[in-house]
């Protein structure tokens, strides 16, 4: 990966202390760049960023109609969520739909990420399970596509067709073969692609609405229902969730693993895609958010916007110690 830029920094006392380098690429409707930083063809993981492209075979194959999910079931299986009620209740409920059970899961157990919800599990003596796993939507997913398909009950492996139907699709909205697959946190194979690529993946689904055909309708669909429910997305105090509600156009927005972000803007008909190298959430946040508002769709004063643009790190006395800020240029 050559030539990463600086997008993200903090700053203490007026001294820089740290940069976060990574890739960014603004994407149009045809394929193209408008803007990037660093390298466009730099390979990476997409990781839960793809979440949306992996939901594609679900809509596409008509699993998701057969069983009549609504918009709800749709977000979540573009979700990385926080194992709150409102989550696992859904899918649970969704499970039970289609005859199955959280023990046809295969993601994992994943203690919930709110804090709130972990507290009160181990308050009542109960253990998480594969309800609370922040990919449980996408699997339920992958599990109704598998019913639909007939498949064999280890729908992960890579050669399953539901991943198989994952990967086409994968490199048919990226434009470019995939150089290879890592496996996710959730056991799901995580197709490689170029940031560009991804890019493109989402400015096909930020224009899909101008089209007509399957697969452009079912982006729509999905699209839509990510920002329709961006507490589905991911919950209370995400990046995803927050910046969803903040935003001044229906703009869709998804983070992924070690430090992947993308969003589709509609009315603009783009694509964003970045990935920070060090892996670091801050830095992704930071610079999602100044992409955001150097493309009219942020107000960098609203509140959810400052808290990303302008994060203030405090000491352990409470006193503002320092501050991570979008690189130079990156805003505006």
């Amino acid at each position: 990966m050559n030539n990463p830029a600086p997008l993200a920094e903090l700053w203490r006392n007026g001294i820089l202390e740290s940069v976060h380098y990574g890739h960014a690429v603004i994407c149009d409707g045809t394929g193209q760049i408008t803007e990037a930083w660093g390298d466009p063809d730099a390979i990476i993981y997409p990781r839960s960023s793809a979440k949306m492209i992996q939901a594609l075979p679900l809509m596409e194959s008509g699993a998701a109609d057969a069983v009549g999910l609504g918009t709800e079931q749709l977000a979540l299986a573009c979700a990385s969520h926080q194992g709150q009620s409102q989550h696992t209740d859904r899918v649970a409920a969704w499970l039970d739909t289609i005859g199955l059970g959280e023990r046809d899961l295969r993601c994992g157990v994943q203690p919930p990420s709110d804090t709130e919800t972990r507290h009160r599990l181990r308050d009542s003596g109960k253990t998480a399970c594969q309800l609370h796993n922040n990919c449980s939507g996408k699997h339920t997913g992958f599990l109704t596509l598998n019913r639909h398909l007939g498949g064999h009950s280890e729908y992960i492996d890579p050669t399953h067709p539901a991943q198989t139907a994952c990967k086409d699709a994968f490199e048919e909205v990226t434009q470019m073969e995939s150089p290879g697959y890592g496996i996710d946190g959730c056991s799901a194979p995580n197709f490689a692609t170029s940031v560009l690529g991804l890019a493109r993946a989402m400015a096909s689904f930020a224009t899909a609405h101008q089209r007509s055909d399957t697969r452009s309708k079912a982006q729509a669909r999905l699209r839509n229902a990510m920002f329709k429910h961006p507490e589905l997305v991911a919950g209370t105090g995400r990046a995803c969730t927050e910046l969803m509600s903040a935003v001044t156009a229906p703009v869709t927005i998804k983070t992924g693993a070690e430090a992947v972000f993308v969003a589709m803007l509609p009315d603009q008909g783009l694509g964003i895609a970045l990935k920070i190298m060090d892996g670091g959430t801050r830095g992704s946040e930071c610079a999602i958010a100044a992409l955001l508002a150097r493309l009219g769709v942020l107000d960098p004063n609203h509140p959810l916007a400052q808290v990303r643009l302008n994060k203030i790190q405090k000491n352990w006395r409470g006193i503002d110690a320092a501050v991570i800020q979008p690189a130079k240029g990156l805003l505006a």
